[in-house]
Parts: structure tokens; C-alpha cells; sequence
């Protein structure tokens, strides 16, 4: 049976470039690899759940330039339909410049985010019948209309806060939060998404172990101890397989068993895709 996901957020047009180390102030430095793909959490997470061997659809905002193109083209290619809720736009999507450090695999981001380009709900959103939701909380009037509209369960990719939060809380019936993220009112994620309502939330914490909790249980989940070589979109990845997990009606810590796993193998191989032909051999 193929599990049916939507995806709902931001996607970016990503310029990564591989280096040695960070180049200082004033200097300049030769990339060992550049590569170019479609970026963003919702996007990201997408790829990840086609990957796996799901049906993927992402709603986003992207328009008719020719950068919005590219990134559609890749996501096209990797398996992911997507509504363009931009479709009328012209002006060039969100950009986001990616240095990856080759020898720790760690990453520096710059972007516009959801700030580039408006959206307008398309009017397919109510016909979708899907087993899983995934909202990034980027382009709020989407995210409001796919947690109101939705039939399946809900799970947030928190990776910070956003306003539009406090009006999707009853809607969302899980979260994976990463450590970063913090809720306005200064408490803790776990025991503030819990009494928000939602009914699993766990917290990533990169390499460390994962916390979570749900209606029955408590506790700290291990990740796989894996050597890094990129972590671009490790935790987008995490979301991606953790949509996939929920889609097969896994328990909680079944999820994020299942969700570590994937994002193990995303950490190992450098470069934005080539990390999907391993994933396939798993």
C-alpha cells in the first residue's frame, strides 16, 4: 500500500558549497563541491518521504521565474507533485546560500525564507486525500488552511517558532521540535506543546539523544552513532521519514526510531540527493 503525504511550506532554491573551513572576513576560498537543488523543510521532508517510497505532495510558493523552475525540476524529479500556491508570481523565489564544511559536515544558512514570495491557498488543498500532513509553519495562510482541512493526522516540523502556531495547536497532532525551538511564554517544548494539546512531541538535539513524549509514555531515544559528512537538511530529512513512519500508523517511539535511522544515512554522504541512492539500498 503506497502512503500518501502532504506537504505543506517553504522550499528554497539551494547553492551549497562544500569547503575546507569557513572562509574568514575579506576572503575568499574555492569550493570543493557546489551543488544545486531544491531546499526548504517542507521540500526537503517531501523528497524524503518519496524516497521511501511514498506518494508526496508539496504545496509551497514558488512562481514562474526561472529559479522556481530549477527547484521544481528537482523536486519533480525526485518524486514530489507540487502546487505551486505562487503560481502568478514572477519576482525569483527564496535563495538560500549553503557553506557545508567537509571535514565536520556542519552548515551556515542564509535565506529570505517564506518572506520572498505570497501565497494563495489552491483550490485543490480540499480534494487531497492523503494518510499524513506535514506544516513547517512558513507561509501561514497555507499552514492555516491544511490543518483546518485535514483528515489524517497532523505533525509540525518545529523548527523555531512562529506566530501562526497559536491558532494551528488544535489541529496538530504531533510535533518534533528541534533544540532551537522555543515557545514565547518561556516554557519548556515538551511540557508546553503537551499542554497545548498536542498529543506526541519529541525534541532532536542533533548527535544526542532525542527527547520525547506522548499520552502513554516518557523518555530519551539514542540516534544512530554515524560519522557526519553533511548535515544540510538533516533535520528536515528526520520529518520527512518521521511523516512516513506516522503515515504507517507506527507508535511514537516507533517514529522516531524509524525517523533517526533515515537521518542517519542523510548525515553520511555529502551533497543534497546523493544520500537518496543509499537510503533506497537500506
Amino acid at each position: 500500500m503506497t502512503r500518501r503525504g502532504l506537504f505543506v511550506g517553504l522550499t528554497t532554491l539551494d547553492i551549497v558549497h562544500t569547503v575546507e573551513r569557513p572562509p574568514g572576513p575579506n576572503e575568499k576560498a574555492v569550493a570543493l563541491r557546489q551543488d544545486v537543488a531544491a531546499g526548504g523543510p517542507a521540500a526537503n521532508a517531501a523528497v524524503t518521504f518519496a524516497a521511501l517510497g511514498g506518494d508526496a505532495v508539496l504545496i509551497t510558493a514558488l512562481g514562474g521565474h526561472a529559479l522556481a523552475r530549477a527547484a521544481v525540476d528537482d523536486l519533480t524529479a525526485h518524486g514530489v507533485r507540487v502546487l505551486d500556491a505562487a503560481a502568478g508570481a514572477t519576482g525569483p523565489p527564496a535563495a538560500s546560500i549553503v557553506r557545508v564544511v567537509a571535514t565536520t559536515g556542519e552548515r551556515s544558512v542564509s535565506s529570505v525564507n517564506a518572506a520572498a514570495t505570497p501565497a494563495d491557498v489552491p483550490p485543490e488543498l480540499g480534494d487531497l486525500a492523503v494518510d499524513v500532513v506535514l506544516l513547517d509553519g512558513h507561509h501561514p495562510a497555507l499552514a492555516r488552511a491544511a490543518a483546518r482541512a485535514a483528515t489524517a493526522p497532523v505533525l509540525l516540523d518545529g523548527g523555531s517558532w512562529k506566530p501562526v502556531l497559536d491558532e494551528l495547536w488544535p489541529d496538530i497532532a504531533a510535533a518534533i521540535c528541534s533544540a532551537d525551538f522555543v515557545l514565547p511564554d518561556g516554557s519548556s517544548t515538551v511540557d508546553g506543546l503537551r499542554a497545548r494539546g498536542v498529543d506526541a512531541v519529541a525534541v532532536t538535539h542533533g548527535a544526542d539523544p532525542i527527547e520525547w513524549v506522548d499520552r502513554e509514555a516518557s523518555g530519551w531515544l539514542a540516534v544512530p552513532p554515524v560519522p557526519a559528512r553533511d548535515t544540510l537538511g538533516a533535520g528536515d530529512t528526520f520529518h520527512g521519514a518521521a511523516a512516513y513512519a506516522l503515515a504507517e500508523a507506527r507508535d511514537w517511539p516507533g517514529v522516531l526510531e524509524f525517523a533517526a535511522g533515515v537521518a542517519a544515512v542523510r548525515v553520511q554522504h555529502p551533497g543534497p540527493r546523493a544520500w537518496l541512492s543509499a537510503l533506497r539500498r537500506r
